[in-house]
């Protein structure tokens, strides 16, 4: 049978638990077919699996059934061990992912209305089930995390494994790019940011007499995630906002009441509260966002070609001129070197940069060769403010085989999972042992990875 990584166990639970709880099926006779400590698997819960993999294309050596009942098998006994070692879970974190679920899923099918349609269940019984799933998986990931706690190898154990593994085991890794920037913000004018602020204190006087807070959300919010559920954030606690939108929500004191206007960086807000329980609120807001006029854009676009005058002439050094001048607080004390946050080197993929939503910075890191500095141009930050930059190339790796000098990270981050996965299978193995677990002789016959099931 293929081997089943842990990884893809839990990927493959999450990707089916949503589904495997709305799914209603009239007329099927359920049965338990395994117990694994003190719980259950039920054969609708292979089956509604079976049918969501189906249904994406899934495919697999060998029995695909079998191989998610085992998948169940292993989860089932993450839990039961985590009721043992009195694992816990944040109450909060389960509430706040069930919620954004929810809100993905309400999305999807079009409204509330429509989605207790599809599913011929109240958005309560949804939202009930739903708790149950997301509890058991962050426990499920807990568990895990248990297991293989500690598990870093050390520079030593990294090298003995890169002398010991052959090479052609080793991935390809794809032309990669070291890159410096320089970043300047145009200035927003007064005012402009006094037109935003008279627009909200007019969205306030309008709620005040009577007009619905979320319909002006739909209609002027610049916040895209929440814009088209009226403004809606969702059940959250103080640590999911930025502390200035947090301190002004979390001390409205009223249902409805409308808070002044706070500052972040993300623009401005004004914000209703809708419910509060204990240490956790649920606001809409309205965002608007100052624009930049043209005139702030040519002045940015001038400093920067001034500074790479500088940086040409010889007068003044890249990375002396990313700490003088750059507004990238991330990156002027480093040179301005860009930090690729997925692997915490200063390698990027093109790829990567991509992923990033960062096209324009891409493109033009293409047209440069080693050492050479691009014109400014303008690219979104990671909130979405417009900025000018320039940028070097500094470095570029052809593509290569994995490697120590150019790749340590990669490597580490390879054996790293490797210890993981060996920890896993010992854990399951010996738990095997241990735990109670009973499985009906009409699913004994599957070809499991791990053999001790059936004892």
């Amino acid at each position: 049978m293929q081997k089943i990584y842990f990884s893809l166990i839990i990927s493959i639970i999450t990707i089916f638990s949503f589904e495997t709880t709305l799914i209603a099926q009239k007329n099927v006779i359920d049965e338990v077919i395994a117990v694994v400590g003190d719980n259950a698997i039920l054969k609708s819960d292979i089956e509604y699996q079976y049918q969501q993999a189906i249904m994406q294309g899934m495919s697999a050596k060998g029995d695909l059934k079998c191989q998610l009942f085992e998948q169940q098998l292993i989860q089932k006994m993450m839990l039961n061990q985590a009721v043992l070692d009195s694992v816990e879970v944040n109450e909060n974190s389960v509430i706040n992912e069930v919620d954004r679920k929810m809100n993905m899923f309400i999305d999807r099918a079009g409204g509330k209305d429509k989605l207790e349609e599809w599913f011929k269940k109240s958005i309560i019984q949804i939202k009930k089930e739903q708790m149950q799933v997301v509890r058991d998986q962050m426990l499920t990931n807990s568990m895990q995390q248990n297991i293989t706690s500690g598990i870093e190898p050390t520079p030593s154990q990294v090298r003995a494994y890169y002398r010991k593994t052959d090479p052609d085991s080793l991935p390809m890794v794809p032309v990669q790019y070291e890159i410096q920037k320089i970043a300047i913000y145009p200035k927003i004018d007064q005012k402009e940011i006094d037109r935003v602020k008279s627009k909200l204190r007019d969205f306030q006087r309008q709620v005040a007499e009577g007009r619905d807070f979320g319909t002006l959300a739909v209609l002027y919010s610049e916040d895209p995630g929440s814009a088209s559920r009226g403004g809606e954030m969702g059940w959250a606690t103080r640590s999911t906002y930025v502390p200035e939108f947090a301190n002004v929500a979390f001390n409205i004191q009223e249902k409805n009441k409308v808070s002044k206007i706070v500052e972040t960086e993300f623009g401005y807000h004004i914000i209703q509260l809708l419910d509060k329980k204990g240490e956790r609120i649920n606001v809409r807001h309205i965002l608007l966002k100052p624009k930049v006029s043209a005139d702030a854009n040519t002045k940015a676009i001038s400093r920067l070609d001034s500074i790479k005058t500088l940086i040409n002439d010889e007068k003044l050094s890249f990375e002396d001129a990313a700490y003088y001048f750059s507004m990238d607080k991330d990156t002027k004390t480093n040179g301005g070197l860009m930090v690729n946050q997925r692997t915490q080197s200063s390698q990027f993929e093109l790829e990567v940069l991509a992923a990033m939503r960062q096209p324009a910075l891409a493109k033009e890191l293409q047209k440069l060769e080693e050492g050479e500095i691009s014109e400014p141009f303008n690219i979104k930050d990671e909130k979405g403010k417009d900025v000018f930059i320039i940028i070097k190339q500094k470095r570029k790796i052809p593509p290569h085989r994995a490697n120590m000098s150019n790749d340590y990270q990669l490597i580490t981050d390879i054996m790293t999972q490797k210890k993981q996965e060996d920890a896993i299978h010992e854990w399951i193995k010996e738990k095997q042992l241990d735990t109670y677990i009973t499985i009906r002789e009409e699913w004994s016959g599957c070809n499991f990875e791990y053999k001790n099931w059936i004892k």
